[in-house]
């Protein structure tokens, strides 16, 4: 007996499905590494096994992130326009982009997850990062 598909997916984990729009890039050069995470512990750097981490080419403005669980995220963005795959700084200012989902204002350091967080569900719209250049 064949089940409906409806069955067969009753109780599967639902997914959500994420588009990040970076927006204010300085120029094309480089890698956009991207940090996402469900965990205050691991932003702003996915220092851990369940944040995910991706690098893709800065003329790829918009990134997808599928098969998602539902529930609250934070996005850190760095524009590493050098290429040596982490944030160059000056006497502890960042000389890279940078951006955070939600686009919380910048003071001494990076914001609090709780400052980026958003809660993904099936209707959640593109998250727009602003970047930001300090030097």
């Amino acid at each position: 007996m064949l089940l409906p598909l409806g069955a067969l997916l009753l109780g599967a984990s639902p997914i959500a499905s994420l588009e990040l729009d970076i927006q204010k890039l300085r120029s094309a050069k480089g890698q956009l590494r991207i940090c996402l995470t469900a965990r205050a512990e691991s932003f702003p750097d996915c220092k851990d096994a369940r944040g995910m981490s991706r690098s893709v080419p800065a003329t790829q403005t918009r990134i997808q992130f599928d098969g998602l669980p539902p529930g609250d995220y934070a996005a850190a963005i760095i524009h590493d326009e050098n290429g040596n795959h982490k944030l160059d700084k000056l006497m502890g200012i960042p000389r890279e982009g940078f951006g955070f989902s939600r686009n919380p204002v910048i003071r001494f350091g990076p914001p609090s997850f709780a400052a980026a967080r958003f809660t993904l569900d099936g209707t959640t719209k593109p998250q727009q990062v602003r970047m930001q250049y300090l030097l």
